[in-house]
């Protein structure tokens, strides 16, 4: 007599069962999770008071230039005309010679009105001049 097989073809399945590996990220995400605090090198010192010898100064915050969309410009929060801006700007240069400044100007401003404020900083005299922008997605 004859033993046949149920299954006559030879096809070799292929599927990946990926609940074990499901199961052995997941634990060790859980001990990750756990052990991560623990793996802090910090010591807790009481540590003495004394004199300060060198006192460290805070970096002077950048003077913002805006310029809206409708071409108006503004030294911090005070408008300017574009005539006025750059003795504005060269007074505040001489006031602190490391002044730093940042350039806000709207994306529906015309281009030619964005040249003339950065010609009349680089006139002033200030040379640490950043333009602003916001990261896009």
């Amino acid at each position: 007599m004859a033993i046949s097989s149920s299954s006559d073809s030879d096809e070799v399945l292929s599927e990946i069962n990926i609940t074990p590996m499901v199961d052995v990220m997941l634990v060790l995400l859980v001990v990750f999770i756990i052990t991560a605090p623990l793996m802090t090198n910090a010591i807790n010192v009481n540590l003495p008071d004394t004199e300060t010898t060198v006192k460290i100064e805070e970096p002077k915050k950048p003077l913002v230039l805006s310029i809206d969309a409708e071409g108006k410009i503004y030294l911090d929060k005070d408008e300017y005309s574009l005539e006025i801006i750059r003795q504005e700007l060269e007074s505040r240069k001489a006031a602190d010679p490391e002044l730093r400044l940042n350039l806000n100007a709207d994306e529906t401003v015309d281009y030619g009105v964005v040249a003339k404020v950065m010609v009349l900083v680089e006139k002033a005299g200030i040379e640490r001049l950043s333009v602003v922008t916001e990261a896009g997605s």
